[in-house]
């Protein structure tokens, strides 16, 4: 369901003093904001959303070791293969790709997760949530996608949270990356590239509308050069 988006510039307001807290660089005056005032924010069906978080589940899996027809008979017993993109097919049959940048999906698997309300917290400060993979398909014991909705029960967030802590994000996003070229000391155990992981999963989920708003873009198609 939409709602109506939060005031952007209280919001951007509280992001830019919580960065200040950390001791990060504070983005521009200029630095684009998200929204705009009037427009509308919703999430992603719940079912897509989850469909993605397994997804990626399933190329960590193939990264650390699962065998490729094993992760193929996953997706096609979990009806999955059409929300697999195209450099992930690659990888997960034929080992073809960026293994290390698979791997960094694993943040972004923490914070679809924490939109569907299946980690407490999304700390920039703090790793993912040591239960994380117990809150995700049991692949080991070949728990199906229908299974694991099952027993998950996903709970997502509010829309309007969801995209204030995306604005945060994307502050940290820029934050992080000055940071890391100046040689500055980062508050936390985690770098930019969790970061920018995470904020890759909280572009995807949320869906604005409004005048200034493309329709929503494919997992592959999240733009994140700003």
């Amino acid at each position: 369901m939409s709602v109506l988006v939060p005031d952007p510039q209280a919001v951007r307001a509280s992001n830019v003093a919580e960065l200040e807290r950390l001791g990060l660089p504070l983005p521009p005056e200029q630095f684009p904001l998200v929204w705009e005032p009037g427009d509308t924010v919703e999430l992603r069906p719940t079912a897509e959303i989850e469909a993605r978080t397994a997804v990626l589940h399933l190329v960590l899996a193939r990264c650390f070791g699962m065998p490729p027809q094993e992760g193929m008979s996953w997706l096609l017993g979990s009806h999955l293969v059409e929300r697999v993109t195209a450099p992930e097919w690659q990888f997960v049959i034929g080992s073809r790709g960026d293994h290390r940048s698979f791997v960094l999906h694993h943040d972004a698997v923490f914070a679809l997760a924490w939109v569907l309300g299946l980690s407490r917290h999304l700390d920039p400060t703090e790793p993912s949530d040591e239960r994380l993979m117990e809150r995700l398909p049991d692949l080991a014991a070949g728990e199906t996608f229908a299974q694991w909705r099952s027993r998950t029960l996903a709970a997502p967030r509010d829309a309007a949270e969801v995209a204030a802590v995306l604005d945060f994000y994307y502050c940290l996003d820029w934050g992080y990356l000055e940071a890391e070229q100046e040689g500055l000391h980062l508050p936390g155990m985690i770098d930019s590239n969790a970061i920018g992981q995470r904020r890759w999963a909280l572009e995807w989920s949320v869906v604005f509308r409004g005048p200034f708003h493309d329709p929503p873009a494919g997992w592959e198609e999240v733009d994140l050069s700003t």
